[in-house]
C-alpha cells in the first residue's frame, strides 16, 4: 500500500502545465556505503517536490524507513514487479538509479512511450569472465533503452557510451547535508569509544563487498603493525565479507575494528587523523566528498572518478598494491605539515563541487527537455 506524503503546497506550474510526475526506482543497495544512491534520490525528492514535481519512489521497504522518501515530499510503492509496472504507468518520466534498477525500470516500461533516464552512481565496468559478459550485456541493454544516462563521473559518461547509449551526459552527485539534530559529540568522546586515544585513527567506511578492496587494506595493516604507536583502523560497513576480514584480522592480529554499519560516518571522519579508501572502483566516493569536505587527509586509489573528484586534495595510490598504501599512510602519520596542506586543499577542492540545488536544477533540466521532446 501507498503512503501519502505530508501535504504542502505545490507551486504553480507554468503555462498552466499539469505538474510533471516522475518515478524514481531504486535497487536492493540503495543504501550501501556511507551515503549511497538512496541518500541521493531523498535529496532529489526533497528539491523536485519543493518545485512543483509530483515525486514516486518505488524501492525496497526498508528503504522507506531509512530514508523517509515521504517526508521529502514523494509517494512510496514498494519494488514489487506489479507495482512497478502500475507506477510507471501513472509517470511521465521514469528515473532509475543504478544499472540493476534500469534493468528493471526498462522490463516495466516495455511497450509505453515514457522516457527512461539512468544515473550510473557506482556503477563501474564490469568484472571478468561469465559474470562480467553478464554485467556488460546488462550494461548494454540499459544504455540503450535509455533517453538519457547520467554519469557521476566522466569515465562513466565514456563507459555508457561505449555500451551504447544515444545520450550520456556528466551529472555529479553532490554529498547530501546530514539532518539536523543534536551537537555531534566532540571528537576526543569518539576516540575513546573508538579504543583510539593516543594512537592515529584511520576510518573507512563502505560495504564490504570485493570492489572495496579492504582485503588489500588488511594486508597494508599489517605494516602498521611496526609503528609506535600503532594506528587503529576502523571500516564502518557491513556486507558478505565480514566473516572473512573478521577471521584474517583476529587471525592476524591486526590493528582493525568492523563497526558494522554506522549512522555517525560524518562524526567518525571528524574525529580520523586520516581516511582511506583502498577500492576498485568508485565514480563519486561519499567517503571522499565526506573527507575533503570536513578537512581529513584522504588516501585513495587513483581509480575511477577518484582522480577527479578529488583533484590535489588527496594522495592517490595504485589499486591493489597494498605497499605503496601502507607507504602513503605511514608517510602522512609521520608529516603533520603534509597532513595539515592537504586539509586546506581538500576544502578548497570540495568547494568546487556542484550543491544539491545545482544537482536537482541540472536533473529537472533534463526531465523538461525530455518533455519538450515528447511534445
Amino acid at each position: 500500500m501507498s503512503s501519502s506524503p505530508v501535504s504542502s503546497p505545490v507551486p504553480a506550474q507554468p503555462y498552466g502545465r499539469p505538474p510533471l510526475r516522475a518515478l524514481h526506482v531504486l535497487g536492493a543497495n540503495a543504501g550501501a556505503g556511507a551515503a549511497g544512491s538512496g541518500a541521493h534520490v531523498r535529496s532529489l525528492a526533497t528539491g523536485l517536490a519543493a518545485r512543483g514535481v509530483r515525486v514516486t519512489v518505488c524501492a525496497p521497504v526498508a528503504s522507506e524507513g531509512e530514508y523517509d522518501f515521504t517526508g521529502a515530499g514523494a509517494l512510496f510503492e514498494p519494488d514489487a514487479p506489479c507495482a512497478l509496472r502500475a507506477a510507471c504507468a501513472g509517470a511521465d518520466v521514469v528515473h532509475a538509479h543504478g544499472v540493476r534498477a534500469g534493468m528493471r525500470a526498462a522490463l516495466a516500461l516495455r511497450g509505453r512511450r515514457v522516457p527512461l533516464v539512468v544515473s550510473w552512481h557506482g556503477d563501474g565496468p564490469a568484472a571478468g569472465g561469465a559474470p562480467g559478459r553478464l554485467g556488460r550485456l546488462l550494461e548494454r541493454h540499459v544504455a540503450r533503452a535509455a533517453a538519457v544516462v547520467l554519469g557521476a563521473s566522466s569515465n562513466q559518461v565514456d563507459l555508457a557510451r561505449l555500451r551504447g547509449a544515444r545520450d550520456a551526459r556528466l551529472a555529479p552527485v553532490a554529498v547530501p547535508a546530514g539532518p539536523e539534530g543534536p551537537e555531534p559529540p566532540e571528537p576526543g568522546k569518539v576516540r575513546a569509544e573508538l579504543g583510539a586515544v593516543g594512537r592515529p585513527l584511520l576510518v573507512a567506511v563502505g560495504s564490504l563487498v570485493p570492489h572495496r578492496g579492504y582485503s588489500v587494506l588488511l594486508d597494508a595493516a599489517r605494516a602498521w603493525r611496526a609503528l609506535e604507536p600503532v594506528p587503529l583502523l576502523v571500516i564502518a560497513g557491513e556486507g558478505p565479507l565480514r566473516a572473512e576480514l573478521s577471521r584474517r584480522i583476529e587471525a592476524e592480529g591486526l590493528p582493525v575494528r568492523l563497526l558494522g554499519r554506522r549512522r555517525d560516518a560524518v562524526q567518525l571522519l571528524a574525529a580520523a587523523d586520516l581516511a582511506v579508501l583502498p577500492s576498485r572502483w568508485e565514480a563519486r566516493a561519499p567517503l571522499a566528498q565526506e573527507a575533503l569536505r570536513v578537512g581529513v587527509p584522504l588516501v585513495a586509489t587513483a581509480v575511477g572518478g577518484l582522480p577527479e573528484l578529488v583533484g590535489e586534495g588527496a594522495v592517490l595510490v595504485p589499486y591493489g598494491n597494498p605497499e605503496a598504501l601502507a607507504g602513503a599512510v605511514s608517510g602522512l602519520l609521520g608529516d603533520a605539515d603534509r597532513r595539515a596542506a592537504l586539509a586546506v586543499a581538500g576544502r578548497a577542492q570540495a568547494a568546487t563541487w556542484p550543491s544539491e540545488d545545482d544537482t536537482v536544477a541540472q536533473v529537472l533540466s533534463v526531465y523538461d527537455e525530455l518533455m519538450e521532446r515528447g511534445r
